[in-house]
C-alpha cells in the first residue's frame, strides 16, 4: 500500500530529530507510526516542512512548500490540517485530530469545507476524546486509536536505583503543574518534609526548596529524569487527549497519581498501574502512600513492570490498517 502522510508545521524537522527536545507529541507520532507502517511493507512518503528532500530508512522525506506534483496515494494521513489533502489524491483519508474543537473553531480555522469534500475518517485517541468532539465533525467516521512511545522507551533498562524521596511530573507545564505544586506544598510536602518533586522550569516562580527545576532536553534526558524519580505525579488536563507522558512513565515503571482530568482516567488503571483520586486531599494521600508504604509502591511497579512492551508501534500500525476496513 502507498502511504502518504501530510503536515505543515511552522518549523523543520524529520525523522533524524525524532529525540530533540523540539518535538510535541505531533511530530514523534507522525515518526514512529511512518515507520512502522514501513516496516510492515508499505511504501510510505512524508510530505512536511523537512529540511530537504531525501530518503530516510526507507521513507520519502519531500518538503511540502516546494511540492506541486498531485501523486494518488492508497491511503493519506494528515496531522491535523484536512485542507492539506488538497495536495494529493487517494482512496482512502485519514486526519489524526490533536484537539477537541468545537464546531465553531473548526470552521474559523476553514477546516469544515475541506472535511465536506474530502471525507475523512478521524483518528480519536481517547473515549474521552470521542465523547467531547461534535459528532457532525466526525460524520465520516472514526478510529479509535491508542499511541505508544518510542523504543528509546521500551529498550531501556529499569533498575532500581531510583530515588526513594523523588517524585517528577514530565507533561507541559501547561498542564495543571501549579495545581500539582499547590498539592504538593501544602499536603504532601507537609506530611513528607524528606520528598522532592522535579518540574519542568521556565515559567514556574513557585519556590521552595523541595521543589527543583528540570531542564528540558532531549528524550535521553528525559529517562534519566524518569529514571531517577520514584512516582509520577500528574493531575491530568482538559487538553490531554492521550497523554504520552504518562504512558512513557508507566513503560519505565513509575507508578502514577493522577486526579483523572481529562484522559489521564484512561492511561492509568486505578490500583494496579497507580491511582486515580477522586480529590486533591486524596491525591496527597496516594502519593504519600507510594512513598511510605514499599508494599503499596512494590505492588504497583511490580504489575509495571509485567506489562512493559506490551504497546508498541507495530500493533499501533495493525489496529490502524484492520480499522481502514470495518
Amino acid at each position: 500500500m502507498r502511504v502518504c502522510f501530510l503536515e505543515n508545521t511552522n518549523f523543520a524537522y524529520n525523522s533524524k530529530d525524532v529525540h530533540n527536545e523540539k518535538l510535541r507529541g505531533a511530530e514523534t507520532v507522525l515518526i514512529n507510526l511512518s515507520k512502522s507502517l514501513n516496516k510492515l511493507g508499505h511504501k510510505v512518503t512524508i510530505l512536511n516542512n523537512c529540511p530537504k528532500n531525501e530518503v530516510l530508512d526507507e521513507i520519502n522525506w519531500i518538503n511540502i512548500n516546494h511540492y506541486t506534483k498531485k501523486d494518488h496515494f492508497d491511503l493519506a494521513i494528515s496531522n491535523n490540517d484536512i485542507k492539506l489533502f488538497d495536495k494529493i489524491t487517494a482512496n482512502k483519508k485519514i486526519v489524526i485530530s490533536h484537539s477537541i474543537q468545537s464546531l465553531e473553531k473548526f470552521i474559523r480555522k476553514g477546516q469544515f469545507l475541506s472535511y465536506l469534500k474530502h471525507k475523512p475518517k478521524v483518528i480519536l485517541l481517547s473515549k474521552y476524546h470521542k465523547n467531547n468532539r461534535s459528532k457532525l465533525i466526525t460524520m465520516y467516521g472514526y478510529i479509535r486509536l491508542n499511541w505508544a512511545v518510542d523504543d528509546i522507551f521500551i529498550n531501556t533498562k529499569i533498575n532500581n536505583n531510583f530515588n526513594q524521596n523523588r517524585a517528577i511530573f514530565s507533561s507541559a507545564e501547561d498542564r495543571n503543574l501549579l495545581l500539582l505544586l499547590e498539592i504538593w506544598t501544602n499536603l504532601i510536602y507537609p506530611k513528607f518534609n524528606k520528598g522532592e518533586i522535579w518540574v519542568p522550569s521556565s515559567k514556574i516562580n513557585i519556590k521552595h526548596k523541595s521543589i527543583h527545576p528540570r531542564l528540558r532536553g532531549d528524550q535521553k534526558n528525559l529517562i534519566n529524569d524518569l529514571l531517577s524519580s520514584k512516582i509520577l505525579l500528574i493531575p491530568g488536563h482538559k487538553a490531554e487527549l492521550f497523554c504520552l507522558a504518562a504512558e512513557e512513565g508507566k513503560e519505565l515503571c513509575l507508578p502514577i497519581v493522577t486526579l483523572g482530568i481529562g484522559s489521564l482516567k484512561e492511561r492509568v488503571e486505578h490500583n494496579v498501574t497507580g491511582f486515580i483520586a477522586k480529590n486533591e486531599k486524596e491525591f496527597a494521600n496516594f502519593s504519600l502512600d507510594l512513598f511510605k508504604n514499599n508494599e503499596i509502591f512494590n505492588n504497583i511497579r511490580n504489575n509495571l513492570i509485567k506489562i512493559r512492551g506490551n504497546n508498541n508501534w507495530t500493533k499501533v500500525s495493525n489496529n490502524l490498517i484492520k480499522e481502514l476496513y470495518v
